[in-house]
């Protein structure tokens, strides 16, 4: 598969993510931070994303299975799911 191919087939997918509403303005900033020094800088936080998600939800259900609930705890939790997520 030719480069321009490639790129073409990429700019029409991550079109096609806008369109649904699964990227938005924050991906576009995300990239304009990718540089020759860090060119896979947007896979590598993705790929983090998608690493830590998963353990914060744990985390959240477990807090909320407790008795007495630790709000405090449970806030801190999802702030960093929040924060993952933006």
């Amino acid at each position: 598969m030719d480069y321009s191919n490639l790129r073409r087939q990429i700019t029409f997918m991550k079109k096609s993510f806008f369109d649904q509403g699964y990227l938005d303005e924050q991906f576009n900033q995300l990239e304009e931070l990718q540089d020759e020094s860090s060119p896979n800088f947007v896979e590598e936080v993705v790929a983090l994303f998608l690493k830590d998600s998963p353990r914060l939800l744990a985390n959240i259900e477990q807090t909320i299975g407790k008795y007495p609930q630790d709000f405090y705890r449970l806030d801190s939790l999802v702030h960093q799911l929040k924060g993952s997520g933006s």
